[in-house]
């Protein structure tokens, strides 16, 4: 439908305003229609009726609201011009007897082929830490039914999980959830905003009635990491974040829709990165605590000398993590700026690492003076309830407190006086908790102490450095850096290769979030070759590539460092920066064998085995969206073998192992 005939449809939906079924169009085929007299609507995309009985809910200073308990109801419209493009807000106003009057409001795009729902209720000076824009019934979906869980960030090497959605099922996710089937149909619904409210997703079957519940105000030990309640959202008007939901042919389009509407909805608030894809090492892959000047100079060296050609834009990172302040004497900075000069000096750039919103020295008491400050550890705890907010060893930080503040300025200052151009941003999560009160009184819930945090931190570094988050939110902090790693630590067995493309296989969207996701630092150590090439793949298809090895030390993996990442078809891959898509769901916690992209007239597809034996895989490349008579050739790339084509792809993978193959198409 055009943008003409989709005004005339609107129009004609303002004249049957006071009528009892109130139609709202959305993308080409989807209609939205909500029963002023019950308060309750359905969801249709093409013939599927989708959703059915839903409708909104929340609390205010105690009191329960719901759209179907109100006495009146009506409907107004209002023309749309904003990022996601032309479209229609649709207001359904309910109000009657003394309580807050509510809003349900939709937003419709003839472009997009999903909706968002926001609720809003006013009154005067409410509270409430629950509002829930949609809470319904959903079609099954048959054959084989699956609903992914979700994380709200990557931390305590947690997992993306696929469920099978039998009778008894409850399935809840941060931010974002997703039910599909064998034949890849599926529904997304999630929030789009993150900057005041975290948000959970229900999706249940409970004696064979499916139901959807989309609410902010989630807060869960296990997986937000919180020990207390979602804090209080203040003010006469009550706005929960915008949830979009759409119905897909591909759950994994849908996603992808999600993941790029996030971008649309929250703009970076960094500043934007131009430059080539990040490639690089960190030193938290194999030397850690065991880190040094002279084995940071020497793998510089082996960088500079050794892996001439691996560069991106004829740049390469050698990143510090922790422990860099065995580099530094109390206050004596030089010697960092020493490693930093050098590094720029053999054409690499150099990288530092800090966790800004963490104590990692709070069991020796809090009476220490933070740097750049006169206050002490304890001023700054984030209290939650009777106690503080513990995790990973380290206690989290008000990100809202002066002092934090001042110890942001502190170290950053330093770090960018001695000239590094990358920093990687760990513990984000801390500065996310929910608490029992913040240092600012404005901040009552633990995203907006995070937003407050990472925009003073962002704006503190400016626009020197390339900004990596590891541990973090993994949506939320798609405003504030340019990178960001879809998983917990991972090493260099096929084990951990798995354990990262599990949160690849349900979490590539993130691509569209970020400028960058990232596998995190690839170790081959002394493990089988194929080991190393299933590591090294899992980083490529992510779209960045940070190596982790102790190329200060004599052993195997420089040899094959210098085999792999000098090989001009890998690197090529690299080009775009953006993850490859699943061809298939996992199962549980398990990974996909294997992930495809495209680029222009070359398609990639990147298969793995982590099992104990050979596995033979034959690939039609219907399933792949190919023509067989357009693919002029087939290459495997890491060992340059040229494929024999036929109208499939006949594998055999060797048992922990992967390979890479690149079709050049016609035109």
């Amino acid at each position: 439908m055009g943008l003409t005939s989709y005004s005339k449809a609107v129009s004609s939906e303002s004249a049957r305003a006071q009528s009892n079924i109130i139609q709202m169009r959305y993308g080409k085929t989807g209609i939205i229609k909500y029963n002023l007299s019950k308060g309750i609507y359905s969801v249709t995309y093409g013939v599927n009726a989708f959703i059915n009985n839903a409708y909104a809910q929340a609390t205010a200073n105690g009191d329960s609201l719901s759209s179907v308990n109100y006495k009146t109801r009506k409907y107004s419209s209002v023309s749309l011009h904003d990022s996601f493009g032309n479209g229609t807000k649709h207001i359904i106003t309910l109000t009657g007897g003394s309580v807050p009057s509510m809003q349900q409001i939709f937003y419709t795009y003839p472009n997009r082929n999903y909706f968002f729902t926001q609720l809003v209720v006013s009154g005067k000076a409410l509270a409430s830490n629950y509002m829930a824009p949609l809470i319904a019934e959903f079609a099954s979906l048959g054959n084989t039914e699956r609903s992914v869980f979700i994380p709200f960030d990557n931390d305590t090497f947690i997992s993306y999980d696929a469920k099978d959605l039998t009778s008894g099922v409850t399935n809840t996710s941060a931010e974002v959830g997703v039910v599909y089937n064998a034949s890849r149909t599926g529904i997304v619904s999630g929030s789009v905003e993150h900057t005041v409210w975290k948000t959970g997703v229900s999706i249940a079957n409970l004696q064979n009635v499916h139901q959807l519940k989309v609410w902010a105000g989630y807060a869960s030990k296990e997986v937000t990491r919180d020990t207390v309640a979602h804090g209080m959202v203040k003010g006469a008007v009550l706005r929960s974040p915008k949830i979009m939901v759409g119905y897909f042919v591909d759950w994994r389009t849908g996603l992808e829709a999600y993941g790029r509407s996030n971008r649309i909805a929250e703009p970076p608030f960094v500043f934007n990165w131009t430059k080539a894809t990040p490639i690089g090492w960190n030193s938290w892959g194999v030397l850690q605590d065991k880190l040094t000047y002279d084995k940071a100079i020497k793998v510089a060296d082996f960088f500079a000398d050794s892996l001439k050609t691996f560069r991106s834009g004829n740049t390469a990172y050698i990143d510090l993590d922790a422990y860099w302040d065995f580099f530094k004497k109390g206050e004596d900075y030089s010697k960092l700026k020493e490693f930093a000069d050098y590094c720029k000096a053999k054409g690499l750039e150099p990288g530092a690492y800090w966790a800004p919103f963490t104590d990692w020295g709070h069991k020796q008491g809090g009476s220490r003076k933070v740097e750049g400050s006169d206050y002490t550890y304890a001023d700054l705890w984030t209290k939650t309830g009777r106690g503080y907010h513990d995790i990973d060893g380290a206690r989290a930080l008000d990100s809202t407190h002066p002092g934090t503040q001042r110890r942001i300025d502190y170290f950053i200052d330093h770090l960018k006086a001695c000239g590094f151009k990358m920093i990687k941003i760990d513990f984000l999560g801390h500065a996310a908790i929910e608490a029992a009160s913040f240092y600012d009184p404005t901040v009552t819930t633990g995203m907006q102490a995070y937003s407050k945090g990472m925009e003073y931190l962002v704006n503190r570094l400016g626009n020197q450095m390339l900004i990596y988050a590891a541990i973090s939110p993994s949506v939320a902090t798609g405003r504030y850096v340019h990178s960001r790693r879809v998983a917990c630590d991972a090493f260099k067995t096929i084990e951990h290769t798995k354990y990262t493309l599990n949160s690849l296989s349900y979490g590539w969207w993130q691509t569209y979030v970020y400028n960058y996701i990232d596998a995190d630092h690839v170790v081959f150590g002394n493990e089988p070759i194929g080991a190393n090439r299933a590591r090294l793949l899992s980083a490529l298809i992510t779209g960045t590539f940070i190596t982790g090895d102790d190329f200060s030390s004599k052993g195997i993996w420089k040899s094959r460092a210098k085999e792999f990442y000098q090989n001009p078809g890998l690197l090529r891959v690299l080009t775009s920066g953006k993850a490859f898509q699943p061809v298939d769901a996992a199962v549980g916690t398990g990974a996909s064998s294997a992930f495809w992209r495209r680029d222009g007239n070359e398609f990639y597809l990147a298969v793995f085995n982590y099992g104990k034996e050979a596995q033979q895989m034959a690939i039609d490349f219907k399933d792949l969206g190919l023509n067989a008579t357009k693919i002029k050739a087939c290459t495997e790339v890491i060992q340059g073998k040229k494929v024999a084509l036929s109208n499939q792809l006949n594998i055999n993978t060797p048992a922990a192992d992967a390979a890479l193959y690149r079709f050049t198409l016609a035109q």
